[in-house]
């Protein structure tokens, strides 16, 4: 979403400058086209020649100094870019925009300039809790910029609390969501994600090797596109997405529980949680401890979310998962008349770069009519934007059907 995206990326004098660097180049290799303001202050942090190697395009810090080239860059450049990203901002730069004070390149740029603001504070605890940074950035918000949160931990003058500039994957997805269209406005979708567990004892548990990372792109796409988006997620050491409702759960039974509740309310479901099947019939309360005998466990089924969702659904768009070694097709076409699913993703786990925990996907979508549709080696996040291409075909084919 954010190739050939023209991004402004404003650097102010902070310790956390240093970041600005991994997130410029992060931003180009998602194919953007970055240019980079910095404050006078922030060059005495970074070499403005960084971010010159990293974005390919001329950096720019003096309001009056020769650009090759170009004239009146604060008016072109503000007239060209998509989105502005602030990062860091500190309390000099989010006080000066609160007020109208355009006293050099940067500022004047992002006076100018119509495209959405993103504000990434950045500073000292005590400073970010200031009453007048406080209302500062309320006064932002009030004008229509875009301020996300500051990030909580140890902060480089020694101190621990509010204030840390938020990690660059999170302001990369709150770029998304500010540049991307949103073909999926109005439309409330509930996707599962990561594997559930079975406990055997208070240590011990059955799951499986799910990361998570399809359903949780997922999520970011459809929230990008605008959707409402509640995530119902497994175990899983991935980063909650931004924008989006996220519900965390341990078990099939959790997991069921959550989605019985926000099933009537949504319009689409995309199942790509993987819930265990079996669990043990018995819970020990206490670890059950090592004796060097076999130890004989009975199995018991645990709920089938899906066809649970399947025999309950009325007008939601319902889409599954399948994650097979063998018969890929045929358990998938299967799985379609069991579940009552309206397309189903299926993916052969024993290929390369289609297993778990991978960032990419190998998948072939099969609709109810009996098309199937091939893809190639994609990321997750590719794979869920043309889940989502076809999820949007079906809406607006059900809305002109009933129309």
């Amino acid at each position: 979403m954010l190739r050939w995206k023209r991004i402004l990326l404003g650097v102010s004098g902070g310790i956390a400058a240093y970041k600005a660097a991994d997130l410029a180049s992060k931003l180009v290799k998602k194919g953007a086209d970055v240019h980079v303001g910095m404050t006078r202050h922030a060059t005495e942090f970074v070499n403005p020649l960084t971010f010159q190697a990293l974005t390919a395009n001329q950096v720019i810090v003096d309001m009056f100094g020769p650009v090759s080239g170009v004239t009146m860059t604060h008016i072109d450049l503000a007239r060209r870019v998509d989105v502005v990203v602030i990062a860091p901002a500190t309390a000099n730069i989010i006080g000066k925009l609160a007020h109208g004070i355009a006293d050099d390149w940067l500022t004047t740029t992002i006076l100018a300039t119509k495209a959405p603001i993103l504000i990434c504070p950045a500073m000292n605890t005590r400073m970010f809790e200031n009453r007048a940074v406080q209302a500062n950035l309320a006064r932002l918000k009030e004008f229509g910029l875009h301020v996300a949160p500051a990030g909580y931990g140890d902060l480089a003058c020694g101190e621990h609390g509010a204030g840390r500039l938020i990690e660059v994957e999170q302001i990369i997805e709150f770029t998304h969501l500010l540049v991307a269209d949103k073909d999926l406005a109005g439309v409330k979708v509930l996707v599962t994600a990561g594997p559930t567990r079975e406990h055997l004892d208070p240590v011990r548990y059955i799951s499986n090797p799910s990361s998570g990372k399809m359903g949780y792109a997922c999520a970011r796409v459809a929230a990008r596109r605008g959707a409402e988006v509640v995530l119902v997620s497994g175990p899983s050491g991935l980063a909650d997405p931004v924008g989006v409702r996220t519900l965390h759960v341990s078990t099939a039974e959790e997991m069921l529980s959550a989605c019985l509740a926000y099933f009537p309310q949504v319009d689409v479901v995309i199942k790509a949680a993987a819930v265990s099947d079996h669990g043990p019939a018995e819970i020990s309360r206490h670890k059950v401890k090592k004796t060097g005998q076999s130890i004989h466990l009975e199995l018991t089924p645990r709920p089938d979310i899906l066809q649970r969702l399947g025999r309950e659904k009325k007008d939601q768009l319902l889409v599954g998962f399948a994650a097979e070694t063998q018969h890929l097709v045929e358990n998938a076409r299967a799985k379609i008349e069991s579940k009552n699913l309206d397309f189903i993703v299926a993916n052969d786990v024993a290929q390369e770069g289609a297993g778990f925990g991978t960032d990419t996907n190998i998948v072939k979508i099969l609709s109810r009519r009996g098309q199937v549709q091939e893809l190639p080696l994609l990321s997750k996040e590719e794979v869920a934007e043309i889940i989502f291409d076809r999820v949007l075909t079906e809406l607006k084919a059900r809305r002109g059907n009933n129309g």
